[in-house]
């Protein structure tokens, strides 16, 4: 199946930008704070995950802090709202550059994983469990007219 490019929207939420180097400092710190308190922190609900991807452009590493729903036996799925941003988020491009090169740490455990996007009605019935279990993502939705994709990471074994 593998990580499907939708097409971005025409409008949506504006999400701040950071000069580079502003940006990357943030993002070790987001990374240090998760490996020091992520097992407690919750974000609407949702545990956190802290996803390594491949940049899509660069070939770099690349990571991102994540809420997830926990689809049991080590499957997670994981929601490219962007804050409802007409634009989806840069871990999305990686994934889809490389689906079969990303991991996922959760409580300490790293775990080789592959994304593929959910379509149709399996798109759907997931999209209802997770305003079920986050009911912030349903504002996200109304923010923006593109259709938020939904990724499943599978464990690698």
């Amino acid at each position: 199946m593998a990580v499907e490019l939708t097409p971005n929207g025409t409008y949506g939420t504006r999400m701040p930008t950071l000069p580079r180097p502003l940006a990357q400092v943030a993002v070790r710190l987001n990374v240090a704070f998760f490996r020091l308190l992520g097992k407690r922190i919750r974000v609407q609900g949702l545990p956190l995950l802290l996803l390594t991807t491949v940049g899509a452009r660069s070939g770099q590493r690349r990571h991102t802090v994540l809420g997830g729903f926990d689809q049991g036996g080590g499957t997670w799925m994981i929601v490219a709202s962007g804050a409802g941003s007409s634009r989806h988020p840069a871990w999305y491009y990686n994934l889809a550059g490389h689906p079969d090169d990303a991991t996922i740490e959760i409580a300490g455990h790293t775990t080789r994983v592959r994304a593929d996007s959910l379509r149709g009605a399996e798109r759907e019935a997931a999209w209802q469990q997770v305003v079920a279990r986050a009911p912030g993502y349903a504002h996200y939705a109304t923010n923006t007219d593109r259709e938020i994709p939904i990724i499943c990471l599978t464990p690698v074994r």
